[in-house]
């Protein structure tokens, strides 16, 4: 069995992110999502628009996932393929040569992402639709705030 591992933090689930979880799990029988907890997003200066706790959920109900484990540290992806028996780690074209250190262990691949399609991008057209007539009209600050990208 052939098992395959990514991380992320997989805000504002979209396209891209579909995309991406479909082409890692036909390279495998098994994929396991990394998804960032909030903590760890916070020490890389980055704020969620979704919960750590949503995320999860969310990427459970994604019929390519079969396993979704919380993403803690950076360290914790060698570990994670050693302990899960992970044959291939794959991740976004935007993290190229950014984890070549785990071909040691596994195979790496770094897949293209979906063109026009991305969390910062999303949160920039949330952004100018709203525009500031929602800054203290109730809409949840969370949403328009921060920048939230990572990997995926």
């Amino acid at each position: 069995m052939t098992t395959v591992i990514t991380y992320g933090t997989f805000d504002l689930f979209h396209l891209g992110h579909v995309r991406l979880l479909k082409r890692l799990s036909a390279l495998g029988d098994r994929l396991i999502v990394g998804c960032s907890t909030d903590e760890f997003n916070a020490g890389k200066g980055k704020r969620s628009v979704m919960s750590f706790e949503h995320r999860c959920e969310i990427l459970e109900s994604c019929r390519f996932v079969d396993t979704v484990i919380a993403e803690r540290t950076w360290e914790q992806k060698r570990e994670d393929i050693l302990r899960l028996e992970v044959d291939i780690f794959g991740i976004g074209a935007d993290w190229t040569g950014k984890f070549d250190d785990l071909g040691d262990i596994c195979e790496v691949v770094y897949l293209g992402r979906t063109e026009g399609v991305s969390t910062t991008e999303l949160r920039q057209s949330v952004q100018e639709l709203l525009g500031d007539s929602f800054s203290g009209a109730g809409f949840p600050e969370r949403l328009v705030a921060g920048d939230g990208g990572g990997a995926g």
